[in-house]
């Protein structure tokens, strides 16, 4: 869940940043591309760690 969250969450401020500094599409696609790969992995992160506190 964490990982859905922080794929959508990456892209969403990806895309909104690379348009606050005058991007075009493609710009705009790859920040959001990048950031949702970036906040993805730090979801699965922070999914193995709770997984691995939780089983003792």
């Amino acid at each position: 869940m964490f990982v859905i969250v922080g794929l959508l969450l990456g892209a969403i401020g990806g895309g909104l940043r690379a348009k606050a500094r005058g991007g075009r599409a493609a710009d705009i696609a790859q920040y959001a591309a990048a950031h949702a790969i970036i906040f993805g992995l730090l979801g699965l992160f922070i999914t193995l760690y709770l997984d691995r506190m939780m089983r003792g």
